[in-house]
């Protein structure tokens, strides 16, 4: 049947029950039937409509959240990177202070340099220390770690295999992040 109209079913409990047929208000009850049926379609697609209205309406407002809540994002993400360095360079400037007030003496001896030099160095791996930069300084005759130091040579030597001789140059880390390994020695094996 190619009729647009909707058709009652048996399972459309809210539909008006079927007309019952007695031969002279057939014609009349099925037109009053088909109004009902047609007034109570109408009432539904508007219910239908406004539900679609709506849910069409908080879908918009979603994803205009969804939009907004990633636009702040991304301006986070460029705040945090243009000012990432800022409490870095703000815990250096005490060390470029002692420098300089260390540079302003003019008859300064040699002691007094030595002392001033190790006072800024000690600022200065304070510093380092205060935003997660680590010295890696292994031990001689500890065991070599690939993933934090590079081996320059092996050498022969009384300590195990594979184990640091000697530390040609400190390595970092960052946030236990590799910055720069640490070049060492390494003992050959017997």
């Amino acid at each position: 049947m190619s009729d647009s109209t909707p058709q009652p079913t048996s399972a459309d409990h809210s539909a008006a029950p079927a007309p019952a047929v007695d031969g002279q208000n057939t014609q009349e009850t099925l037109a009053n039937y088909e109004s009902e049926l047609l007034t109570k379609c109408q009432a539904d697609l508007a219910d239908l409509q406004a539900k679609s209205a709506e849910l069409a309406d908080q879908y918009l407002r979603a994803k205009a959240d969804v939009e907004n809540a990633r636009r702040r994002a991304e301006d986070e993400v460029a705040k945090s990177r243009k000012f990432a360095l800022e409490g870095f360079a703000d815990s250096l400037l005490p060390v470029i202070d002692s420098l300089e007030a260390g540079l302003s003496i003019k008859d300064a001896k040699i002691e007094q340099i030595r002392e001033g030099a190790q006072a800024t160095l000690r600022q200065l791996l304070a510093a380092l220390e205060r935003n997660k930069v680590v010295a890696v300084d292994p031990a001689p005759g500890s065991k070599f770690d690939p993933h934090q130091h590079q081996a320059i040579s092996v050498v022969p030597s009384e300590h195990e295999a594979n184990s640091v001789v000697t530390v040609l140059q400190k390595g970092y880390l960052i946030s236990e992040r590799v910055l720069r390994p640490a070049l060492v020695t390494v003992s050959a094996p017997k």
